[in-house]
Parts: C-alpha cells; sequence; structure tokens
C-alpha cells in the first residue's frame, strides 16, 4: 500500500468535504442530473476513446498508484553481483535453475543459459522494455482522458444549466435547480480532473518510469554477465543509478 497516495487522496477530498460542511453541509452540493452528466457522462466518453480491454484494465491500472509493487534496486544489484561470480567461477551453465526476483529477469538470464549471445539478448530485452512501455502508456492514456473529458463534461452540463435558467425565467422555482447544475458539473469536472486523476497520472507515469530503469538495470546486468565481468564491476556499473548516499553505502558493504 502506497501511504502517500491513500492519505493524499482522503486528506484533500475531506478539505474539501471539511469546507462544505463549515459553510452549511454537503446537501447543496449533491446534485443527481450534475453527477449524471459528469460521472456517468466522463466514463462513457473515455469507454468510448479506447479499446474495451484497455478500457478495463486502466481501472486495474488505477490499483496500482495505490497498491504498487516497488523493486528495491539494491535487491536486484546484490543479486546480480551474486550471478556474475557464479558464472565467471562456473560458465553461464551454472545459472540454470538459480532465483531471479522477477519474471524479467529470469527471462533474460535463461537467454543466457540457452546460449544467446549479447546482440540477441539485448534485442529481445529491449523489445520487452518497449512493450511494456507502450502498455503502460496505453493504460495512462485512459487515465488521462479521464482529465481531460472530465472538465469537459462539466462545462457542457454548466451549458445545459444555463439554457434550462433562461428558459426558467418567468417560474422563480425553477431557476435554482437549473442554477446548480450549471455550477456543480463545473465542481465535479474539476474535483475529477486535479484531485483524483491529476495525481493518479503523476503516480502512474513515476511508477513505469522507475520500472523502466529497473529492467534497464537487469539488461545492463546481464550483458555484463556475458561479457564475464566480475562482481565488482558489475556492481560499479550498475550502482551508478543510485543516489550518492546509496551508491556509497554499497560500494562500503
Amino acid at each position: 500500500m502506497d501511504i502517500a497516495s491513500l492519505v493524499g487522496l482522503i486528506g484533500a477530498v475531506a478539505m474539501i468535504v471539511g469546507s462544505m460542511i463549515y459553510s452549511g453541509g454537503v446537501g447543496p452540493y449533491v446534485d443527481i442530473p450534475s453527477i449524471l452528466i459528469v460521472i456517468g457522462g466522463t466514463f462513457f466518453a473515455v469507454m468510448f476513446t479506447t479499446p474495451m480491454g484497455v478500457f478495463l484494465g486502466s481501472f486495474g491500472a488505477m490499483a496500482k498508484a495505490f497498491m504498487p509493487k516497488p523493486k528495491k534496486r539494491e535487491d536486484l544489484i546484490a543479486r546480480m553481483v551474486e550471478l556474475s561470480d557464479i558464472a565467471r567461477k562456473n560458465g553461464l551453465m551454472a545459472l540454470e535453475g538459480q532465483e531471479v526476483p522477477d519474471r524479467f529477469f529470469e527471462k533474460g538470464m535463461q537467454m543466457l543459459v540457452d546460449g544467446a549471445d549479447e546482440q540477441k539478448l539485448v534485442k529481445q530485452m529491449k523489445q520487452e522494455i518497449r512493450s511494456m512501455k507502450e502498455r503502460h502508456a496505453e493504460q495512462q492514456g485512459a487515465v488521462k482522458a479521464w482529465i481531460d473529458i472530465a472538465p469537459a463534461m462539466g462545462m457542457i452540463g454548466t451549458l445545459i444549466g444555463l439554457v434550462q435558467m433562461l428558459g426558467a425565467m418567468e417560474d422563480p422555482q425553477a431557476i435554482g435547480p437549473a442554477m446548480a447544475v450549471a455550477l456543480l458539473t463545473t465542481m465535479y469536472g474539476a474535483i475529477m480532473a486535479n484531485v483524483i486523476f491529476g495525481p493518479m497520472l503523476t503516480k502512474l507515469e513515476g511508477y513505469s518510469a522507475n520500472e523502466v530503469v529497473y529492467r534497464e538495470m537487469v539488461l545492463e546486468g546481464l550483458r555484463n554477465i556475458a561479457r564475464g565481468e566480475s562482481g565488482r564491476n558489475v556492481q560499479e556499473q550498475m550502482i551508478a543509478t543510485m543516489p550518492p548516499k546509496m551508491q556509497a553505502k554499497m560500494l562500503a558493504a
């Protein structure tokens, strides 16, 4: 569980709801027609922008903003150093069956065991990274559609409310509900775009970037193993992506 995502979302919503309660209660801010226009309309418009598989898969991607599966780079480096020493001492075949932390690592190591040269390894693994980036971009595109469409739906609701209000100027009792639709749809759209889906997209893009760096580190380590580099050399090259304090800590270990 990513505490920052959970606390951040709950805190932002709590501040908004708290201001509503302090100013007279939540009731005036709840309007069913506005909810249908903004939330319902945005839901189906986003569905319209993507294939159904991507649309449904995007909800799983959104959940990763709160429940990511972070991979520790220091653990990766330590394991890569161990494997490089094993391969240098006993040959690449000795890597068969060795435990590794993830499927991407396992696939690359199996390629080495099966006799793939460095060029083939790099080509295949880079294709894996590109495919992952494309999948993430598709899912993040669906999240971005929520950011783009929700305010637009809010504006549509505002126009609907204004038309209703202008058409009922002779009936004072009809002006209030029409004005509520006009104003609340804009508010709902702004909250969805800037409080919920905007920060979520930023978090997902960060996780995706970290995953790319992690996989590139795996590839670099496997390339060094294929070249017969020592564990020390592998470590020195891989820690270049780490913060200076972490680099010093790992070199001192």
